[in-house]
């Protein structure tokens, strides 16, 4: 169930609000639907970045491994 709220935004990210809505929606008074959107997004990205920490990792690797992996990716960047 959507609620209802204000939120005071800065004029730039107004207009490009006002510009989404109306390149999607051919209305500015689909602003809150194209802001729902946009912040739908974004936090599913941030979701994912967690999934991805915290999900069990396929590569396997010892310390000794990792080591001798990230003193030879140093030598080719120094390079």
């Amino acid at each position: 169930m959507p609620k209802r709220t204000s939120v005071l935004l800065e004029e730039s990210v107004y207009e490009k609000l006002v510009e989404e809505s109306l390149k999607r929606y051919g209305t500015v008074r689909a602003i809150s639907k194209v802001l729902n959107e946009l912040l739908k997004d974004a936090l599913k990205g941030e979701k994912e970045i967690v999934r991805l920490i915290y999900s069990e990792k396929v590569a396997k690797t010892s310390a000794k491994e990792f080591e001798e992996f990230r003193r030879e990716l140093s030598r080719r960047l120094e390079a």
